[in-house]
């Protein structure tokens, strides 16, 4: 199975924009035989766009919801896709799964909210979201949530193997996806695709360096600062030595008390 992580600059609270640059992504990766393409955090309307969260922010089944399910239809393709939510009186950093007839499969809302500006503006999610994808037991985290291996961990023990992260990584933080999601990916033996953007924002740079990691830790896929769709075959991890994976999921009942 193809999966793709879409590289790009925030559409800077241009909505309009930001769908049309989600389907070219999303039609680019179908031609390619992606199952399922990431796109980075908070991509509606844009990350460092805090007013506009609080303003424009959408409920479940709103538009946003049906134009993104339109477009995973239409090109046979999922989606994995960060945007902000309405619900009642409060709003979250979520993120909305569609498989490849449209159909939503999985609604996440952030539960490690990172910073003052985040916590002034979103409510904690409180619950992880799972569902399979061609095969694969598939979940998803939101930026620094995989940043705490409990949460790594705790999906891997609940027999996920493949997770899908949406972010919005700055350039200072470059060490999350040189050693941090590696190293995730590695001690919990699971495959994750960390999806960031490039570029700057309302005077945040963003570091780029999505990259797809395997189960062994070692880069299936890596990206640089620039705009991208980087693609990874998962099959490629069927050749991986299964002696040499990390023995941590058995060791780690060891406990010294």
């Amino acid at each position: 199975m193809k999966i793709a992580i879409y590289q790009g600059a925030s559409p800077e609270g241009d909505v309009e924009y930001a769908i049309k640059i989600v389907e070219m992504a999303v039609r680019s990766a179908s031609v390619a035989g992606v199952k399922m393409i990431v796109f980075p955090e908070l991509f509606l309307p844009g990350y460092n766009q805090p007013e506009l969260h609080k303003s424009i922010a959408q409920s479940v089944c709103g538009e946003w919801d049906k134009k993104l399910a339109q477009i995973s239809k239409k090109y046979s393709c999922g989606l994995t896709l960060g945007w902000a939510e309405q619900d009642e009186d409060r709003i979250f950093n979520s993120v909305s799964s569609f498989d490849e007839h449209g159909r939503k499969v999985c609604h996440y809302r952030k539960i490690q909210l990172f910073g003052e500006v985040e916590k002034s503006t979103f409510k904690c999610g409180d619950a992880y979201q799972l569902f399979t994808l061609n095969g694969y037991k598939t979940a998803v985290l939101i930026c620094y949530d995989v940043e705490f291996a409990h949460h790594v961990q705790t999906l891997k023990d609940k027999g996920v193997e493949l997770l899908l992260v949406p972010t919005a990584n700055p350039a200072a933080y470059n060490n999350v996806p040189d050693y941090i999601v590696p190293a995730r990916a590695a001690e919990s033996g699971i495959t994750i695709a960390y999806a960031n953007y490039c570029g700057e924002e309302a005077g945040l740079r963003y570091g780029g360096r999505s990259l797809i990691v395997g189960p062994d830790g070692a880069a299936l896929a890596k990206a640089g600062q620039g705009e991208v769709l980087l693609i990874a075959n998962l099959d490629a991890i069927e050749l991986i030595d299964k002696n040499l994976l990390s023995t941590q999921n058995v060791d780690k009942r060891l406990i010294i008390k």
